[in-house]
């Protein structure tokens, strides 16, 4: 069976004591054969709804954290860049460089991300047809001299891209599992699970959600066919200080995520 990416911790950098207790817990995944993992979180969210939510401890305390997680627990880092500058110093610590998906379609910092070693993760903005996330992964295959294209040659050159559902501007993401067929003619895909019940828009300049259908999303894409998955988790949901209303709580991954390799396992000679 072939590995399946597993992308998960909490949405944003809280404190070192709150990463380590969910690296702890996530250690398992880590240690999984049928799994490639990639710690995720995040040192700045630089696109929350208001001005006043935490966005957390920024770059240069970030990195040291997440490089923290990386010596202690032997686990691969990804991360979200919001600016091009960026993509130099968080590659120095980071597995993947995650392009967040109000920024998909921002050549500079695609070719910023390219120009790195780094693997590159793509998040399908909600705005966007998923036939024109192509053009996104060609951005990032061009910088590297990559004049292919197609879902090996994305494989091979480490850019995979993620789909979070489509808006219609009313407060809500509708996924489309047709998007996941359509994307993987260009790279391998990874389905955004949590942030596919996010309800942009909520009340008080916060996002909301509906983390009840989080795995039931998750066990739909896995039927489809699909190279991964992502989930934001928290050691209390409730208490996070981003994305807790369509977080996944720690103490469910487990089981999801065996789930996921079953049906994985299911579908392989389909």
């Amino acid at each position: 069976m072939k590995k399946m990416i597993l992308i998960a911790g909490p949405c944003v950098i809280e404190s070192k004591d709150l990463v380590f207790k969910v690296a702890e817990q996530l250690k398992i995944f880590n240690e999984n054969k049928n799994i490639e993992f990639y710690f995720k979180s995040s040192f700045d969210k630089a696109n929350r709804t208001s001005i006043d939510s935490f966005r957390g401890p920024g770059i240069e305390e970030g990195l040291k954290i997440l490089e923290s997680v990386k010596n202690e627990f032997n686990m691969k880092i990804l991360t979200d860049i919001h600016e091009s500058f960026q993509a130099s110093i968080v590659s120095e610590v980071a597995d993947v460089l995650q392009i967040p998906a109000f920024l998909c379609r921002q050549t500079d910092l695609l070719v910023a991300a390219g120009k790195t070693r780094s693997k590159v993760n793509i998040k399908k903005g909600q705005f966007l047809n998923p036939s024109d996330i192509k053009y996104s992964v060609k951005k990032i295959l061009q910088t590297r001299g990559i004049n292919e294209e197609g879902y090996e040659i994305a494989k091979q050159n480490g850019v995979f891209v993620a789909e979070r559902g489509s808006s219609f501007g009313y407060g809500n993401l509708v996924v489309d599992m047709r998007s996941l067929v359509i994307m993987r003619e260009f790279a391998p895909v990874v389905f955004d699970a949590t942030h596919s019940v996010q309800m942009p828009g909520a009340a008080n300049g916060k996002s909301g959600g509906k983390s009840e259908f989080v795995e039931p999303l998750a066990r739909a894409a896995a039927a489809v066919g699909v190279d991964g998955f992502f989930f934001e988790t928290h050691i209390n949901p409730c208490e996070a200080l981003c994305d807790g209303p369509n977080m996944l709580d720690i103490s469910r991954l487990k089981n999801c995520v065996e789930t996921l390799l079953q049906i994985q396992n299911i579908i392989k000679d389909i």
